[in-house]
């Protein structure tokens, strides 16, 4: 890969960080939230949802925009839109202002997720795609362990609104990064082939060390479908429901993890900093998984692989149930389940990446995440009924970590497509497969 394809994928991996950021901030600023207008914790509850309702939203109709108009001129507008929402929800004078501005940034967050999976799948060689898709989801957890750390001491002489301040700041430096270091996908124009595509084509390869071609590849006469219509067709309809459903399960264990750590810390009797503490633990340990599961997809299926992991991430669960006698064995059980299961999610990018083809890449992809965060909203609310109801912490981890399992059950099922050859009229060299 030439050092431009190495550029833009971790630019990728850097706005996926951006996710993790924002995430793990509004936890820490949460506190600061009710304080200053009085709430209550289910309402607080509800201004925690918004971003993931934004985001849901996001990931499935801005994904199809991504087809439709191209990844680079998404991922500047879902900049535009991530910035200008966090710098947004430090002025409300209401909680229904500040709800609105948060599912306003996560539209944003949510068409970025689609587009830098589709970037970073056609940006990559053949031969490092499954790396750098894991590679880039591993920058949530980076994210979230920088933006906890930075949260936290931003706060010690601020309020809760300069952890906004600091993300749009954050956000709006990546838009130079994107306008100049990522050009259009190959793969994209080859298939799309807008009015100056062939130029571009030839200005991407040349940023690349490749050289130029004379003519892009025969566009096939039959013209697929726009947006969601395409992935419910007889060729892809099975394998979105698939791929979409084991997204969904095992968001639910992913997020019961992240969401419930620190209130579980604190009924343990442990301080609140301490818990803030377990959690960037959980998603250190979600780092190195990623990283470690991008490496060893060298040597093991994807598919294979991710089933592996989601079902540790299913015992590791009920470990984390049974509990531990001191703060550092939680926090080393916390970082062993943060790495399987932060590995399922990266496994489970590899295979979103995989499993469509250019034209519809961002769609399912935006499709499986937008309905995923479903996943997401609802898995805090079912373990808190099952706390509710008397059950222990063994139970619910045990009950929360069959999400896993289930998700590794349907990718059995999952068929994913061969590596496909280059376009004709296009070097075989050109990344991406295009």
């Amino acid at each position: 890969m030439s050092n431009a394809q190495i550029v833009a994928i971790a630019i990728t991996i850097g706005l996926n960080a951006l996710d993790g950021f924002d995430v793990l901030s509004i936890s820490f600023a949460s506190p600061g939230i009710a304080r200053d207008w009085g709430i209550d914790r289910a309402a607080l509850g509800v201004v925690l949802s918004m971003e993931l309702i934004g985001m849901a939203v996001g990931s499935m109709v801005i994904g199809m925009v991504a087809d439709a108009l191209g990844r680079r001129r998404t991922m500047l507008a879902c900049l535009g839109v991530m910035a200008l929402g966090m710098a947004l929800v430090t002025t409300p004078h209401s909680i229904r202002e500040l709800c609105i501005w948060r599912v306003f940034t996560g539209l944003g967050i949510g068409g970025m997720l689609a587009a830098t999976n589709a970037v970073a799948t056609e940006f990559a060689s053949e031969r490092r795609r499954d790396l750098c898709v894991a590679l880039m989801a591993s920058g949530y957890p980076v994210g979230a362990v920088i933006g906890g750390t930075v949260a936290s001491l931003l706060l010690r002489g601020s309020d809760w609104r300069v952890v906004f301040q600091f993300g749009a700041l954050a956000t709006a430096a990546c838009l130079p990064l994107v306008y100049f270091l990522v050009p259009e996908s190959i793969a994209w124009l080859c298939q799309r082939q807008p009015p100056g595509a062939l130029a571009a084509v030839n200005a991407g390869l040349a940023r690349m060390g490749h050289a130029p071609v004379e003519a892009l590849p025969v566009r096939s006469t039959v013209r697929p479908r726009a947006g969601l219509a395409d992935l419910f067709t007889p060729a892809l309809a099975s394998t979105t429901l698939l791929v979409t459903s084991a997204y969904f399960l095992h968001i639910t264990s992913f997020y019961y993890l992240l969401k419930w750590v620190p209130k579980i810390v604190v009924d343990m009797g442990y301080a609140a900093s301490s818990a803030a503490g377990v959690l960037v633990w959980a998603n250190v340990g979600g780092a190195i998984g990623g990283g470690v599961f991008g490496f060893a997809a060298h040597r093991f299926s994807a598919r294979h692989l991710t089933m592996f992991v989601l079902v540790a991430s299913t015992i590791m669960l009920a470990l984390f149930g049974r509990g531990q006698t001191n703060l550092y064995g939680l926090s080393f059980i916390c970082a062993v389940t943060g790495f399987f299961t932060n590995g399922g999610v990266v496994g489970l990018y590899a295979i979103l990446a995989r499993a469509f083809p250019t034209h519809a890449r961002a769609s399912g992809t935006g499709f499986a995440i937008g309905v995923g965060r479903g996943g997401a909203v609802i898995a805090p609310m079912i373990a808190g009924s099952l706390f509710t109801h008397g059950f222990g912490l063994q139970a619910v981890s045990i009950a929360m970590g069959l999400g896993s399992l289930l998700g590794a059950t349907v990718l059995a099922f999952v068929r994913l497509p061969a590596a496909t050859a280059a376009p004709v009229g296009v070097t075989a060299a050109a990344p991406g497969g295009a």
